[in-house]
């Protein structure tokens, strides 16, 4: 009896022994995949949540922008999970042997991130297309691009429709103004940010005459005279860009459907700025603010779309803390 008491004890000790050896093995075996994992992917793909129709943001971007990089998506990249994204989830589990539910869980994150690790998020965005005019081009791009230019001030040349110097050296001055790439040719991009830029351009007025004033794009002396007034109080001593992007601010409220659509109802709106409020709205404006006005008026928007800027020094706003923050320009940070 004795003896049978102690070998069950012996038996029960190995077990544990066992037992604990295994824990040990298992633990090591999984802390070294861990590591072979984050070596393979040492910048995880996607963020941690599992995406599904109904789903936003930048991992349903990052998920567009890689199964369009395979041929499975062809729809706009939103960072909207809606069908068309959903369809083309199910095409590439189809493709790749998974589960076909449409849903982004990480099995099929990783799969995806192995066929498309060469991806990166400048190849989802789309470029405009259209014909690229350079020293020597003629025609009648080249006749349209001299009639923009002279709308805006940039060109003075005879519109003749023959891209020699002059034109060239007009182009570059445009994209310096605008903050584009300087390299004098004026491919999709730059005739893209052209157009927008001349909306009120008539090819008709400019047969008439080779230089024109710079559009006002329907605002009055009055609306100018207001916004660089706005500029001056808020942006005196900010660099050049960033008062073109506190005009910009101001215009693009005028264009939302959540400001009033004018330049004073949107200045004059109460606790909207702050010059306003303590009278600094009231100073003449020097000609940096009256030019930065009509570029931002002409098409360049340095804020990046935003309709928010703060200075982040002085403003003990929660709420102005909340919006997406696009960029920041000299002292004040432009958000959404």
């Amino acid at each position: 009896m004795f003896f049978r008491m102690r070998n069950r004890t012996f038996i029960k000790i190995a077990l544990l022994l066992l037992a604990v050896v295994l824990v040990a093995v298992t633990g090591i075996h999984t802390d070294l995949w861990a590591q072979t994992a984050a070596k393979a992917n040492p910048v995880p793909a996607f963020g941690s949540g599992i995406l599904k129709q109904g789903s936003s943001g930048k991992d349903v971007l990052e998920l567009q922008g890689r199964l369009k990089l395979l041929g499975y998506y062809t729809g706009p990249v939103d960072g909207v999970f809606g069908n068309r994204t959903y369809r083309a989830v199910r095409l590439f589990q189809y493709a790749f042997g998974m589960k076909i539910d449409g849903i982004v869980g990480p099995k099929t994150k990783l799969r995806l991130w192995k066929a498309t690790k060469h991806w990166t998020p400048e190849m989802t965005k789309e470029k405009p297309k259209g014909p690229v005019l350079k020293r020597g081009a003629r025609g009648g791009g080249v006749w349209e691009l001299q009639g923009r230019l002279g709308f805006l001030g940039f060109y003075t040349g005879k519109i003749d429709g023959v891209y020699g110097n002059r034109t060239y050296h007009a182009v570059r001055l445009f994209q310096y103004r605008f903050g584009m790439k300087i390299d004098g040719i004026a491919g999709p991009e730059t005739m893209a940010k052209l157009r927008k830029a001349t909306r009120n351009y008539a090819p008709k007025k400019a047969r008439k005459a080779f230089t024109l004033p710079k559009s006002s794009h329907g605002f009055s002396k009055s609306d100018i005279n207001l916004l660089a007034r706005a500029v001056y109080a808020e942006g005196r001593g900010e660099p050049y860009v960033g008062q073109v992007a506190i005009a910009a601010v101001i215009l693009n409220r005028v264009d939302s459907s959540q400001f009033p659509n004018t330049v004073p109802g949107i200045i004059y709106q109460p606790l909207a700025f702050e010059s306003v409020a303590d009278g600094q709205i009231w100073m003449e404006p020097d000609e940096t603010a009256r030019k930065a006005v009509m570029d931002a008026i002409n098409g360049w928007d340095p804020s990046g779309g935003a309709l928010y800027y703060f200075n982040p020094a002085r403003s003990t706003s929660k709420w102005i803390w909340s919006r997406p923050i696009i960029k920041r320009i000299g002292k004040h940070v432009f958000c959404k």
